[in-house]
């Protein structure tokens, strides 16, 4: 499908929702991206696996300090406040319920919120890192992903055929098409691209689009 949203007008979209106040973690690679478009007055304290919690912004290039990375080993700056700690210490924060938010990415969501994204089958090898405590440890779990795959098959399924990261867990997926609630284990739509019709969305969607109110449009700025 041409008309879509790219990686970073998804993730402009998923930053809107960013609460103020709130201690977020953001998956490695396209999640990552939220960052940059954080609401301006809103103060989020980002927390990474492998022992940070206040960082900010990555540095211009060439301005890298590389003993200061995220977990995706990407190079991060520091925000006045910010903590260091033990690998356990972090995981002790993801499973203690500290953390308020998580965005992850997904090979596939289902209308139950269980959440493949980890692995492809039996295909590569396996590298779940930290994303099953992630899952069930944040508060809340929201997923930034295309609608479909890269050969058009839906990536929103009444049931995952990948293996799981985690049962019931995703509440919000941002899509390159809408946006979509899990709610009593149905997909709820809530936006859509204006230019696309229900019929539509629903023909690449892998289970059914419930409404429960009225839909709004998925407004996103052309360029980003």
């Amino acid at each position: 499908m041409d008309d879509k949203l790219s990686n970073a007008q998804i993730a402009w979209r998923a930053a809107q929702d960013l609460e103020d106040g709130s201690y977020v973690n953001l998956g490695i690679g396209f999640p990552e991206m939220i960052a940059t478009f954080q609401p301006e007055g809103r103060e989020v304290t980002y927390h990474t696996e492998n022992g940070v919690l206040g960082f900010g912004q990555a540095p211009e290039p060439g301005q890298e300090d590389w003993d200061l990375i995220n977990a995706g080993k990407r190079a991060v700056t520091l925000k006045p406040g910010a903590a260091f700690f033990h690998h356990a210490d972090s995981f002790a924060m993801v499973r203690g319920g500290h953390l308020d938010l998580a965005v992850l990415g997904a090979y596939q969501v289902a209308q139950t919120g269980d959440l493949a994204n980890w692995r492809v089958g039996s295909k590569g090898v396996p590298a779940v890192g930290g994303a099953m405590d992630l899952v069930h440890g944040a508060k809340r779990v929201a997923v930034v992903t295309d609608h479909v795959t890269k050969d058009g098959q839906p990536k929103l399924v009444e049931k995952c055929s990948f293996p799981l990261t985690g049962v019931a867990c995703v509440t919000r997926v941002y899509t390159s098409l809408a946006v979509i609630d899990i709610e009593g284990g149905r997909f709820v739509l809530r936006e859509k691209l204006p230019q696309l019709s229900l019929e539509s969305l629903q023909a690449v969607t892998g289970a059914k689009l419930h409404l429960d109110g009225p839909v709004g449009d998925l407004l996103v700025p052309e360029t980003l």
